[in-house]
């Protein structure tokens, strides 16, 4: 039979009340010695407090909403697991939720985990056009930190962790540049995010830095997802003179793998490529991709630490903290001699 509270305090020859206090961390007014011999009973009988008890007197339940859109990108499990070790050090469970980006289950995801009690939520945006959804859960009093997707100007004074998308998308293009391409195409992820639109204009601004001129022609939308990149480099092969790609995800860049390679093309030998966000399948790749590296797992730990802060009270001194990007140099790109 499972031990009790009623039990604990039996045995302690204290009240339930005090049992509960000390289950509770609210023992100040208990002495050193009677703390002591409770917890001592606690670990012999291993107890285990019940979590909807404890959770009536603590007004908390430990628990944590990570709401993601795609959980097939690798991009987005390195944030799971950040989120994930950084909870379980200071005690907390996490609700794992994918939407597809999809603003319905989003917004079903959102109703769940408010029925569930949960302490906060930790969550990238599908980005949809309209964020009544998010007012009112902000508004509802429960804390939330946005992660890789901003969805200011929309909401300001908003907590979050994002990377500088923006100075990412420049490294990727300047790279390219310095090694003589001119001629340079750009996937980018859905124009309705603002970290795709923020890539795109990185893109743009060393274009211009280096006077090259921005063809629009050579800017194809995509969706983050392997297929789009096929589908867009089957449109920018069209343009013979195309000598390097930035697509802006690696996903993307290996839908261009795949299409170069179904067409005959070498890489880096006939088109150079840069993806954007590193992760681990890029090195595997033949040729291993040269990317923009996004600390995705520190980031995911990075906000559940604000979360967890805000959870319990403390001060947070920024509301939003932003990670720099890294150009990964491997094999995918080389120096391009035949420009005029």
């Amino acid at each position: 039979m499972a031990i009790t509270i009623k039990d604990i305090a039996r045995l302690a020859n204290v009240s339930i009340t005090t049992v509960s206090k000390v289950i509770n961390n609210k023992d100040d007014s208990i002495s050193e010695q009677t703390k002591n011999k409770i917890l001592q009973i606690i670990k012999e009988t291993n107890y285990q407090p019940n979590a909807i008890a404890r959770s009536l007197v603590t007004k908390k339940t430990k628990t944590i909403g990570l709401i993601i859109p795609d959980i097939t990108n690798p991009f987005f499990p390195e944030i799971a697991r950040g989120a994930e070790d950084c909870a379980n050090i200071y005690g907390y469970n996490i609700f794992l939720c994918n939407t597809d980006d999809n603003a319905e289950k989003e917004n079903n995801y959102i109703a769940v985990l408010r029925e569930k009690c949960v302490d906060g939520i930790i969550f990238t945006s599908s980005s949809i056009p309209k964020y009544e959804h998010i007012i009112d859960l902000i508004d509802s009093g429960i804390p939330v930190v946005m992660i890789d997707r901003s969805i200011e100007p929309k909401l300001k004074n908003i907590y979050g962790v994002f990377l500088d998308n923006y100075k990412g998308g420049y490294l990727a293009t300047k790279y390219l540049i310095e090694l003589g391409h001119r001629n340079i195409a750009c996937i980018t992820g859905p124009l309705y995010t603002k970290s795709a639109i923020e890539r795109l204009n990185g893109y743009k601004k060393a274009l211009s830095d280096f006077n090259i001129e921005i063809n629009n022609s050579m800017i194809i939308e995509g969706d983050f997802k392997i297929n789009s990149g096929m589908v867009a480099a089957e449109k920018i092969i069209e343009n013979k003179d195309v000598t390097g790609i930035f697509a802006c995800n690696d996903l993307m860049a290996y839908g261009v793998y795949k299409t170069l390679k179904k067409k005959g093309y070498r890489i880096p030998d006939d088109i150079s490529i840069v993806g954007f966000d590193d992760i681990q399948l890029s090195q595997i790749l033949e040729p291993q991709l040269t990317t923009i590296k996004q600390p995705s797992y520190d980031m995911g730990l990075t906000a559940t630490r604000v979360l967890i802060k805000l959870i319990e009270g403390e001060k947070v001194r920024k509301k939003v903290v932003e990670f720099e990007p890294s150009l990964i140099e491997r094999k995918s790109v080389r120096e391009y001699h035949n420009n005029i």
